[in-house]
């Protein structure tokens, strides 16, 4: 299933149809979707697509060759092995005056590593070549560090070449829910919190089965192809895997300040261990939004970006021993069903926060959004701050199981005065959004209030 990704097709259409040389750099994450959404983008369009492997130089180079002569010449009708990189890119560049030409080369960082010198390689090619050609070169990768180093860093061969880069992100919600969508809507949030919004992952979904069936046949069974999928991703992207292990159990248990995670993970120092996980995009460091310079921030927490991790680390690799047995039955129904709301809570703020940022730009609200996060001092936190030219919506988000009453509104009006110094004057008012509804006497109150919204999850699953 291809799903949404409408925004990434039209920049590299917009690229396409420039018709003169581009170098497209796309990166993101493992099983993010990369590789589907360039397949996408090549359809009926003249395309040479290559997914390297961890072969050597001279197997790649062979492979590519193949591709390269099937594509231009018809498939078995030339057999040679282009005898060095030069000869390889230089068939491109010929073929390329003359045609829009698009040539992939997926898992770019498996080449470079195959043959160190390609990056300089295709720096001199494109400065002396390929630049006045019509050929649109897109790099692909999931080793972010890898390409960081020989693309996008100030110091990378290709550091200037580039016509055009884009972090491909998970799916949020809104759109990963068509992978669920027959789910009911207090699932959908759940399954959300679980499985996050990796197409991958996602795909896993069998929508005949019940979330609580998805999660016991397709991650805690031994061989699902989720049981092992962190380990298998932390090995490839990392070379001493165990200590990130322990830093990432260690947030995932709900550790977020930097003494906190090094006490619980048992290390001397995480800062090297954090940073090489941002860098990945596992994890994500985040201040009070009303900051004016966020990275210098004391008040600074680190969460993991992913859920599914979340909910490996909380739920799976604990209980390892236990699923190695079989006893996935005992690990749902003593571990993770009595706690898989609270588990979902923090991520129905989430959930709320794309939906703001949807309604706010699609102009459904009372300001446009410039700022969207959350806000805590000294024990005092607010969900949701949305902050706007000379106006700010202050949000309660409630993932429970009774209606939310006055009190609460009350207690996010009280908190209001806390950040009244933060917010420059702006008009401030309230939103409350809840699972399960809220009391006649909040109802009552929102209707006598003009600066107070309530939002009821089942009214916000589309967006």
């Amino acid at each position: 299933m291809f799903v949404d990704r409408m925004n990434e097709l039209a920049l590299l259409e917009k690229y396409h149809a420039s018709d003169q040389a581009e170098l497209f750099v796309l990166y993101g994450r493992r099983r993010v979707g990369k590789t589907e959404l360039l397949a996408h983008f090549c359809e009926e369009k003249r395309h040479i697509f290559f997914v390297a492997d961890q072969v050597s130089e001279s197997v790649m180079r062979a492979n590519l060759s193949t591709v390269i002569n099937d594509t231009l010449f018809g498939p078995g009708q030339v057999g040679a092995v282009y005898n060095t990189w030069d000869d390889l890119f230089m068939t491109l560049a010929r073929q390329s005056q003359s045609e829009r030409l698009v040539v992939v080369l997926d898992e770019f960082p498996y080449m470079v590593a195959a043959h160190p010198p390609l990056a300089s390689l295709l720096q001199r090619l494109w400065d002396q070549v390929l630049k006045n050609t019509r050929i649109m070169l897109i790099l692909c990768g999931s080793y972010i560090g890898m390409l960081e180093e020989t693309v996008l860093g100030y110091q990378a061969p290709l550091y200037g070449r580039r016509t055009a880069q884009y972090l491909l992100e998970p799916l949020d919600y809104f759109d990963a829910q068509h992978f669920f969508s027959r789910f009911k809507p207090d699932d959908r949030l759940r399954t959300y919190a679980v499985y996050g919004g990796t197409p991958a992952y996602l795909q896993t979904l069998r929508s005949g089965q019940s979330l609580e069936n998805n999660i016991l046949d397709g991650i805690l069974e031994r061989g699902s192809l989720l049981y092992d999928e962190v380990r298998f991703l932390l090995q490839q992207e990392l070379r001493e895997p165990r200590n990130y292990y322990a830093v990432l159990q260690a947030i995932a248990a709900g550790n977020t300040r930097p003494n906190e995670i090094r006490q619980a993970a048992g290390l001397e120092s995480i800062a090297a261990y954090l940073d090489t996980l941002q860098q990945l995009h596992l994890v994500e460091r985040s201040v009070p939004v009303t900051e004016t310079q966020p990275h210098k921030s004391r008040r600074g927490i680190y969460r993991l970006k992913d859920n599914f991790l979340r909910f490996w680390f909380r739920f799976v690799l604990p209980h390892r021993s236990q699923l190695e047995r079989g006893a996935k039955a005992i690990v749902w129904e003593t571990s993770i069903a009595p706690e898989l709301d609270h588990f979902s809570a923090p991520i129905f703020e989430q959930v709320c926060q794309q939906y703001f940022w949807r309604q706010g730009l699609a102009g459904r609200l009372n300001l446009v959004p410039e700022q969207v996060g959350s806000w805590w001092q000294a024990g005092q936190e607010i969900d949701l701050v949305l902050l706007g030219s000379g106006k700010a919506m202050l949000i309660e988000c409630k993932w429970a199981s009774r209606p939310v009453g006055v009190n609460v509104f009350q207690e996010l009006e009280d908190k209001a005065s806390l950040l009244s110094n933060e917010f420059g004057g702006r008009r401030v008012t309230f939103a409350i959004c809840s699972r399960s509804g809220f009391t006649q006497q909040l109802n009552e109150l929102s209707g006598q209030r003009e600066d107070l919204q309530l939002y009821h999850w089942p009214d916000m699953l589309n967006g």
